[in-house]
């Protein structure tokens, strides 16, 4: 009896550990980072990036002399709110909506202008260099897109001069980008290249402005690709390789300045939280706190979205102070310079990058004086980034290899 009895609590054992191996399993699967192998995420990441190509193409057409930028952004977050309120209506769990807010940085201004009503607003004028940017997230995946353009800018109305020089540059930066990035390849050579391509136009990178790896709730991951950084900045970024299955924003901005950004005394409207931890003193930054971890919980949001702007104002102050919430403050050039801006958003499948968003850009608007002469950058500009191409290709290589494997056999 003793020898069964030894048997059956070596059994319950077993089992108890067994089942507790089976949780450990369990919990780590739910905290395991989704990626793009999963075929439905590769799906919400697709439905966020179409609902900001669509915003876009919208705001961008309502962009015209005497349009108001502060009705515009607010234009732009109304239209993903409800676009992204349409999918995944039966799944409760699934959060969804906006990733970054609308913003409308005209000339000289660099980014994150999204003026509140109690602002002072900016109106567009015909000749204005407009940047706009906007982010979705569907789920957690986000898409996020920016694009410039000049009021007025036609084919039978052709921009010249420094105007056309940034804003040609940011976009061959922008295409130099993206066939750049390729699983097994480092951050570094896309940094160089950007550099150059902008140089080649007699333009700056803006100094230390940041392309991020983007994860599920988290549109700042760790790997990171820099443009024109300072000495300070090289020494300190961290270097990484792109890897298949990754998602990726990468931003070109560029100015026809020296690339030195700045703040003025435009009011900061865009905050994120943080995973600081601090207990707020006053009530107003409670209820605050509270409203935002419930609506926006780690993605970026503007002040603009609460119902009572000045309380959301004294909320926040309290937030800042105690890094709860991380600011992203209005940035600009001098004044008289120009900047443009092209961001977009590209998923590294395993047969080759899916750029999900863009705004068509038509470079016979715009006439530079200059033009790119280096060859390495050439011959990368002029790889396709067509999927379809590189299957071709492939398929090409396939057959030759294959015939080149008769041949051998015959002789």
């Amino acid at each position: 009896r003793v020898s069964y009895l030894g048997i059956i609590v070596s059994l319950v054992v077993s089992l108890l550990l067994g089942k507790e191996t089976v949780m450990a399993d369990s919990s780590e699967s739910e905290t395991e980072e989704q990626t793009i192998a999963d075929d439905l995420v590769v799906t919400k990441y697709k439905m966020a990036g179409e609902i900001v190509n669509r915003v876009l193409r919208h705001v961008v057409s309502k962009a015209v002399h005497g349009a108001s930028a502060r009705d515009l952004c607010q234009m732009g977050d109304n239209m993903i709110d409800e676009e992204t309120s349409n999918v995944f209506k039966k799944e409760l769990d699934v959060k969804k909506g906006i990733a970054f807010p609308t913003c409308v940085a005209v000339n000289y201004c660099v980014a994150h202008f999204s003026p509140l009503y109690s602002d002072p607003d900016y109106t567009l004028k015909k000749g204005d260099m407009v940047k706009m940017e906007m982010g979705a997230h569907v789920d957690g995946f986000i898409a996020v897109v920016g694009h410039t353009f000049v009021i007025g800018a036609s084919k039978n109305n052709v921009v010249t001069g420094r105007q056309a020089d940034v804003i040609l540059s940011a976009y061959q930066c922008s295409e130099a980008a993206l066939r750049s990035i390729k699983p097994g390849l480092e951050d570094s050579p896309v940094t160089d290249t950007v550099q150059k391509v902008a140089e080649s136009y007699n333009c700056k990178p803006v100094e230390g402005m940041l392309s991020h790896q983007l994860l599920r709730n988290n549109i700042s991951g760790k790997k990171q690709i820099i443009q024109n950084p300072n000495e300070q900045q090289r020494k300190d970024h961290e270097k990484c390789q792109f890897e298949v299955h990754e998602v990726y924003a990468i931003d070109c901005i560029v100015t026809s300045g020296e690339g030195k950004v700045r703040e003025l005394d435009q009011r900061t409207t865009i905050y994120r939280k943080t995973d600081v931890q601090y207990s707020l003193k006053m009530k107003a930054s409670r209820a605050f706190f509270s409203e935002m971890n419930k609506r926006f919980t780690t993605m970026p949001f503007t002040l603009r979205a609460f119902e009572d702007e000045k309380k959301a104002r004294m909320g926040v102050f309290e937030c800042v102070k105690h890094q709860l919430v991380e600011p992203f403050t209005v940035l600009w050039d001098k004044e008289g310079e120009f900047v443009a801006q092209f961001k977009f958003t590209v998923l590294l499948m395993p047969n080759g990058p899916l750029k999900i968003t863009g705004y068509d850009f038509d470079p016979t608007c715009y006439k530079s004086d200059f033009k790119i002469t280096d060859k390495s950058v050439n011959a990368l500009l002029a790889t396709s980034i067509s999927r379809k191409a590189m299957k071709k290709k492939k398929k090409k290589a396939s057959q030759k290899a294959a015939e080149a494997s008769q041949e051998d056999d015959d002789d």
